[in-house]
């Protein structure tokens, strides 16, 4: 694994660190709006003193942390991939270059000594999962990865409370930020509630030293919703994910293939005013992230 030289040396100075994921870099934004959205993503850090760690599989090789070549190429070279972490081994061996999932960047981003990440929305358990059992493995990864994940709770094509129950039954400890209120990525509520609230960011930072104290080696999740007045429209997201699910019945779209559909879709559907607020999610995810980050490294361990 290639640790860039900057995280490298942070992680070994002990000065806060935020790992990003490359999906939502190559598959989740428009080109070349990705490009600069990357690039300001990790700006948003480095303005608070926060050393970045973009994560991604270049030609086989998975780094942490990466220079402005590779963030480039990332972003703009179509033979990039979306890669899970059943995907990494594969990757790994045929030289593929790939953009990590939730999943693959927090498996990443632990096993190089990172305790916080931002992500926009969390995947979970789809729609019909009953009957097709599809099921994200972000879920799983957190239950065994020892990271604290920032995130807009789950996306909204996705059955938020079934995810929850899975999130319980795998013991990952969910907490909202600063609300009790579960957000469903563009809209900041969704109608489902947490257990618990976190005032701010000192606070997660306790939870994360507690569970270490406790030897668990499962994830924290930090549901974060954005402001209302930043959320999409709630009658535009109602009208356009409604619209969005019938298609993808009636065209016959299905497995790993749903996600992508639906996301595009509603961009569409939305005239692009869902793509806006979903830079906004990433931008105040990677903001909580910052300050998590430098509330773990300011405490006396």
């Amino acid at each position: 694994m290639n640790i860039h030289p900057e995280v490298s040396a942070a992680l070994e100075a002990g000065r806060p660190v935020v790992a990003l994921e490359s999906t939502i870099i190559s598959h989740g934004l428009p080109r070349p709006r990705n490009l600069q959205a990357a690039r300001d993503f990790e700006a948003i850090l480095r303005e608070r003193d926060v050393v970045p760690a973009t994560i991604a599989v270049v030609d086989g090789e998975p780094h942490v942390g990466l220079d402005e070549a590779a963030l480039e190429r990332i972003a703009l070279d179509d033979a990039v991939v979306k890669v899970s972490v059943r995907d990494l081994p594969v990757a790994m061996a045929t030289g593929a270059s790939g953009a990590t999932t939730v999943a693959a960047t927090a498996f990443l981003a632990a096993k190089a000594g990172i305790r916080v990440f931002s992500t926009g929305g969390l995947g979970g358990v789809h729609r019909g999962a009953s009957d097709t059992f599809d099921e994200s493995a972000d879920l799983t990864m957190l239950a065994q990865t020892p990271i604290t994940v920032v995130s807009a709770g789950v996306k909204s094509i996705l059955d938020i409370p079934a995810t929850l129950e899975r999130l319980e039954t795998l013991s990952v400890t969910v907490v909202g930020y600063g609300t009790d209120q579960f957000p469903s990525f563009w809209l900041t509520e969704s109608g489902e509630t947490v257990d618990w609230a976190v005032p701010d960011a000192a606070t997660v930072a306790a939870v994360m030293a507690s569970n270490d104290v406790l030897g668990r080696e499962s994830a924290v999740l930090v549901a974060n919703p954005l402001p209302y007045e930043k959320q999409l429209d709630p009658q535009v997201h109602q009208d356009a994910l409604r619209q969005a699910l019938a298609e993808a019945e009636r065209d016959g779209i299905t497995g790993k293939d749903v996600s992508p559909y639906l996301l595009a879709r509603i961009v569409e559907l939305t005239s692009g005013s869902s793509l806006e607020v979903n830079l906004d999610i990433a931008a105040n995810n990677i903001r909580v992230g910052a300050e998590i980050a430098t509330a773990w490294s300011a405490r006396d361990r």
